[in-house]
């Protein structure tokens, strides 16, 4: 384009790069012809202080081995060990993406009928039935009214906010609550406990709110009061109802519950309620504000996709343990 005689300001404009761009280029080919459009010159700054073989290392002792007085390492004993400063530690620990002192849980699920129940629930999110209503019902029982012992220090500049690590218990709740797959919404009620008989209430004031002509799809856990006698002559009475179990220790597969593990973090961690009455109200706060702007919790992967990603992580399993 410059040998056709157009104006670097207009080339930079049509290829999206900026003027100095294209004139530096432009300078690069007048004082080196096609060698200096080949490859790019060297960088300024200063050449790494690490060898290569150095970082390997780091990342090899960090992925195979563990010190001697320690379950896991630090960035001061893999610098002692390595001879390299904390600093440069962190920096490959961060470029490699390991986190050493981070340990997360699993529980694969046993589940004679895992492959049916997944892919049941998974079809559910992913291609719901017409003229239906799917709800993923499940209770959070005993949950706690916690009153720290002393006032909470509120946050400061440069000071997080402290409370107390003891706390006084007041009583508790249990949180029986549906989530709406298509809308996010949650219709929530407390109860004192969580036997079936409370649960059977629940389902009754689920079935008083959803419209008589709408079927109901339930994506439940494997909770004892969910199979109970009075819970299955409930359903049978009821056959615009449909189950839909998640596979034992697959509670992951429920919409609700990461909706819960919201209510947990942003209400009740750290929350102080003096009273089960207090609890109660900051709940029902909570389900209204989230009803007000409340957005799904989008399903993207399929089954065969959850099924071959837990293959690899039973493979990795079992290769970790030979």
């Amino acid at each position: 384009m410059a040998a056709d005689g157009v104006d670097s300001q207009d080339i930079a404009e049509t290829l999206g790069v900026s003027r100095p761009t294209v004139q530096l280029w432009h300078q690069r080919f007048l004082s080196l012809r096609v060698a200096g459009l080949q490859k790019d010159a060297p960088r300024p700054g200063r050449n790494p202080r690490i060898a290569p073989e150095k970082i390997k290392a780091v990342v090899e002792a960090t992925l195979h081995t563990t010190p001697r007085n320690a379950t896991h390492w630090s960035t001061r004993s893999m610098a002692e060990a390595q001879g390299i400063s904390e600093a440069s530690v962190r920096r490959i620990w961060r470029r490699h993406n390991l986190k050493p002192h981070l340990l997360e849980t699993f529980k694969l699920s046993r589940d004679k009928r895992f492959v049916e129940k997944l892919s049941d629930v998974v079809g559910l999110y992913l291609n719901p039935p017409d003229r239906a209503l799917v709800l993923c019902v499940d209770e959070k029982s005993q949950i706690q009214a916690l009153d720290r012992t002393q006032p909470l220090l509120p946050l400061r500049p440069g000071v997080p906010a402290r409370q107390t690590h003891d706390y006084r218990r007041n009583g508790t709740t249990t949180l029986f609550a549906a989530l709406d797959v298509k809308t996010g919404k949650v219709f929530g009620e407390t109860r004192a406990r969580h036997r079936a008989i409370e649960f059977r209430k629940f389902l009754d004031l689920i079935d008083a709110n959803v419209p008589a002509e709408l079927d109901v799809h339930l994506v439940l856990d494997n909770y004892g009061t969910h199979k109970t006698a009075l819970i299955r002559r409930w359903f049978a009475k009821r056959p615009r109802y449909h189950l839909h179990f998640t596979p034992t220790y697959g509670s992951w597969l429920n919409l609700v519950e990461r909706w819960f593990a919201g209510l947990t973090a942003k209400q009740l961690r750290r929350g102080v309620h003096r009273s089960v009455a207090a609890l109660k109200r900051a709940i029902h706060e909570y389900i209204d504000a989230h009803n007000v702007d409340s957005k799904p919790f989008v399903w993207t992967k399929t089954a065969d996709e959850i099924l071959a990603s837990i293959a690899r992580f039973a493979v990795r399993t079992v290769a970790a343990q030979a």
